[in-house]
């Protein structure tokens, strides 16, 4: 019966403290409120510290677009803001989705198909693994940033494939490291294969890969522009391609034109004051060098602690100091390695840093367990 299937996958699915429940918060600047109690948060994507800006706009049309871009969706507000996306991704044109994952979801499926291969890091975020399986491409994973690997995979199956493209991604979510873009090019461009880099959590932070010529260049509006929508950025013919051929642009209710405005001064931000993505990275290394860790490569900070029970333990200790820091746990995360995943703001001021690196080795106390 179905409800047998569908309590077998929630025990699965709950077992060993992996349970996950909808509930509420407020979020106000670097801190959020829950059940009543007001927290120092470090959960938000805010990297750049650009939501609470965004904040401070007035509203300009708050009402919904209507309908699709292509019938009367579409407004004034798109061309100025796609035309500062590219501008800030070095393309010659870009293209906004309602979300992120609706932009994976139309783009792959629009540019391969069944005779096509598809090479994807093992780290790569569920909208790619989605739009992937869902174009009908043959989908080959390599092992996470393991370039040998890579390369042993196309030569064995490069022949065969009409296309190649190979996905990754600029910053990954859960581990907070880069990809090593210049060695990708320079493989992809050997085994003639193009690439497709999504920069959800990269955006705004200092990078040298800026100058890696991409030919998919993807990534979201809700993380460091602090607001909601995706985008593809690249060539005018691959702008003009998706535009005919992306099913999850084609047949979706626009952005509201308050929204697209409020990217738009998301990117002015960004622009204008590069100098926040300089200082997340400042308060990032601070952290990491008074609790011990590695140099960081973004705002994005795990402390593996190994068992899911370990990790929601120390996420309850800081709760009850004040902090708000994620407990993350497979299946977001392989076996084994449940964590705490800090996510830092240019917002953040350093005393907060200090704070959270001081309550980190308290709670590691109350917990009874090394941390790391």
């Amino acid at each position: 019966m179905f409800d047998d299937h569908l309590q077998h996958i929630y025990d699965r699915a709950t077992a060993n403290s992996r349970i996950r429940t909808l509930t509420d918060f407020h979020s106000d600047g670097v801190h959020l409120w829950h059940e009543g109690v007001r927290y120092l948060s470090f959960a938000s994507n805010d990297y750049l510290g650009i939501a609470s800006s965004l904040a401070r706009l007035a509203d300009a049309s708050l009402h919904g677009a209507g309908a699709s871009r292509f019938v009367i969706g579409n407004h004034a507000a798109y061309a100025h803001t796609e035309a500062l996306l590219a501008q800030i991704q070095h393309s010659e044109a870009a293209l906004l989705f309602p979300s992120g994952y609706q932009a994976h979801l139309g783009v792959i499926p629009a540019l391969l198909g069944k005779d096509d291969l598809i090479m994807m890091d093992k780290y790569a975020h569920a909208c790619m693994v989605d739009g992937a399986r869902l174009s009908g491409a043959t989908v080959r994973r390599f092992r996470h940033n393991d370039l040998q690997h890579l390369s042993t995979l196309l030569a064995k199956h490069r022949s065969h494939a009409r296309a190649c493209m190979i996905l990754t991604e600029t910053v990954f979510s859960m581990d907070g490291d880069r990809a090593p873009l210049h060695a990708l090019r320079a493989l992809a461009d050997s085994y003639d294969a193009w690439l497709m880099v999504d920069d959800a959590h990269g955006l705004g932070i200092p990078s040298s890969d800026s100058i890696v010529p991409i030919e998919v260049h993807t990534g979201t509006c809700s993380k460091s522009l602090g607001m909601i929508g995706g985008y593809v950025c690249g060539s005018r013919l691959l702008i003009d391609t998706l535009t005919q051929s992306a099913r999850s642009l084609l047949f979706t209710t626009a952005l509201p034109e308050a929204i697209v405005m409020r990217i738009a001064h998301g990117l002015d931000i960004l622009m204008r004051e590069p100098e926040r993505g300089i200082k997340v990275m400042q308060l990032a290394q601070r952290f990491c060098a008074q609790c011990h860790l590695p140099v960081p490569s973004s705002p994005i900070i795990p402390i593996i602690l190994g068992s899911n029970e370990h990790a929601l333990s120390v996420h309850y200790a800081l709760r009850e100091l004040g902090m708000w820091v994620p407990a993350i746990r497979p299946p977001t995360v392989p076996e084994g390695t449940a964590r705490l995943r800090i996510s830092l703001s240019a917002s953040h001021t350093e005393d907060q840093i200090d704070l959270l690196a001081d309550y980190i080795a308290r709670s590691d106390r109350l917990v009874k367990k090394p941390i790391g």
